[in-house]
């Protein structure tokens, strides 16, 4: 059964703002913002102390721009990014959009394996590249056999060796004038994507999100909406702590950039920088995951900094719970903590708390431009308040599709979530539950079917399921449930070991190793999670 945007079970935000409507792609967006406050500062490495103002960043993103112009790169040519956090990921991102080239930020722990999917999925004529990276990317082209031009951003030792890698000063070579003259051409804000980020899925290895300028715009255009209700010092200050390939970050920092923040840029997480980044630059504002929440309510060196500069916290990625929420408004005096619901498939959170008085295990309620209902997974019948089913999506902020794919979305325009959540008779919604299996560590998404794929490649193992178990700090765990081979000997660790060599960091089975003597599954071969969790309990309870 199909359902209407006027169903009355079928919940709309508003339209949505209309104050950026005139521009013709998110570069031009970009651009306006970066001309209207010239001397602010808008990037700070924490690391080396450089600062980029505003003029300075329009300048060397146009200046890569026109460098990746030379290398032949046009808006249907692929970029891509796979790099730590740095002002030049930063500047690599602009100069890309101005170009209109679709961009993909890729994961830099992905080991080699992962990387050629994620190379395969993106298919760039240029990568960026952090020295992390070199030899392992490097490794994953040669075997691709592919011609790749590829920027590095720093200096590596066997940088030489690859006559493909160019330094990233070359693409500045060239002055461009960025006066009233300069000028991008507009592009189908609809359907040119702008961002390719990776989300994974139920049946294991990464899909490729295609996120447009529309919806980039229109995540930029609710942040303006929301600044004008809020009394705001001249400039916000603003942390990116989580990895610009994530889309929290990614879209964030786009979204930070064009609403006048200073943005302070961390290379990667350590506590000690990180509680002296918001001491030493009064940050203001950050967009953070639950285990960085539970950081800051409970870690003692929390205490030995000065963090009241913080203001507002925005959490996703996973549920925080209330607990955590009041214990970080009381340690911190934070007063404004929002909580949202939100995928990568969704530009940012599509379900937003208004931040003062949230209610516990509430994602809030829907935001404007958006449709949202809750359906009956069997019917496809729209559910009214307090009645649980698949939560599903569709309006500005909804992806183009997935890479490659064309059924993404139903024939109606929803997209369907996997995820099991009701809306009270407030119209606030409460995620309860998952149809898909995914495990979430750390904000990171881990499919099970992936990991249960790779434990089968053991010689001595004959069956394998995954599922996730709590923990308070990282959200889940992945926890393995192995079948060996009849009269074979395998430990716990060699299990573990065996993964790990496989897969990206977060991707380790860090909730361990259960042996069994049997998968249970339905009579179709779908192994049954539900009963592996009950085992798994009953077996702590017995303890």
């Amino acid at each position: 059964m199909h359902t209407k945007e006027d169903d009355e079970y079928v919940l709309y935000g508003g339209p949505d703002p209309v104050d950026l409507d005139r521009f013709g792609s998110l570069g031009e967006v970009i651009v306006q913002e970066l001309r209207l406050r010239p001397t602010n500062i808008g990037l700070i490495d924490p690391v080396t102390e450089e600062e980029l103002s505003y003029s300075q960043i329009l300048e060397q993103s146009a200046r890569l721009a026109r460098g990746l112009t030379k290398l032949g790169v046009g808006r249907t040519d692929n970029v891509a990014i796979v790099s730590q956090n740095s002002l030049q990921y930063c500047i690599a991102m602009f100069g890309s959009i101005f170009v209109g080239a679709p961009l993909a930020l890729l994961n830099p722990a992905y080991v080699e394996g992962e990387l050629k999917h994620a190379i395969a999925l993106a298919k760039p004529k240029v990568i960026f590249i952090s020295p992390d990276v070199v030899e392992k990317l490097m490794a994953a082209l040669r075997s691709m056999r592919l011609e790749v031009r590829v920027v590095l951003c720093g200096e590596h030792p066997a940088a030489s060796a690859y006559p493909e890698i160019i330094p990233y000063a070359s693409l500045l070579a060239e002055s461009v004038d960025v006066g009233p003259s300069f000028r991008l051409e507009p592009v189908d804000r609809v359907n040119h994507v702008a961002l390719v980020v990776l989300s994974s899925g139920t049946t294991g290895l990464p899909k490729g999100v295609e996120l447009t300028h529309q919806s980039i715009i229109a995540t930029i255009s609710h942040s303006k909406e929301a600044a004008k209700m809020l009394e705001l010092p001249d400039q916000l200050v603003a942390l990116a702590v989580t990895p610009l390939f994530h889309v929290v970050a990614g879209v964030g920092l786009l979204n930070m950039v064009t609403n006048n923040c200073r943005c302070v840029v961390m290379p990667r997480f350590d506590p000690a920088l990180f509680l002296r980044c918001i001491e030493r630059y009064r940050v203001n504002l950050m967009t953070l995951v639950p285990p960085l929440m539970v950081f800051l309510a409970k870690h003692p060196m929390v205490d030995d900094y000065d963090l009241s500069s913080l203001m507002t916290l925005f959490c996703g990625a996973a549920p925080l719970s209330k607990e955590i929420e009041d214990q970080v408004r009381e340690r911190l005096g934070v007063a404004f903590i929002r909580q949202g619901y939100g995928m990568s498939e969704t530009t940012l959170g599509v379900l937003v708390q208004d931040g003062f008085e949230n209610k516990a295990g509430s994602v809030g309620k829907v935001r404007q431009g958006q449709w949202v209902k809750v359906i009956d997974p069997e019917t496809g019948r729209a559910l009214g308040p307090n009645q649980r089913g698949e939560l599903c999506f569709k309006g500005s902020l909804i992806m183009k599709g997935y890479v490659g794919r064309e059924r993404a979305i139903d024939d109606d325009g929803w997209l369907h979530t996997g995820d099991v959540a009701y809306y009270d008779d407030d119209r606030e919604f409460f995620i309860v539950d998952r149809i898909k299996e995914l495990i979430k560590y750390k904000g990171f998404q881990v499919p099970p079917a992936e990991l249960e794929a790779i434990l089968l490649e053991h010689p001595r193992i004959s069956d394998a399921a995954v599922i996730g178990v709590a923990d308070e700090r990282a959200g889940e765990l992945p926890l393995a449930f192995v079948v060996k081979e009849h009269g074979e000997l395998l430990t716990e660790q060699e299990v573990i070991d065996f993964v790990a060599s496989k897969v990206s960091e977060q991707k380790r089975l860090r909730g361990g190793v259960r042996f069994i003597s049997e998968i249970p599954k339905t009579a179709s071969g779908k192994i049954l999670r539900r009963e592996l969790r009950d085992l798994l309990k009953n077996s702590k309870s017995k303890l």
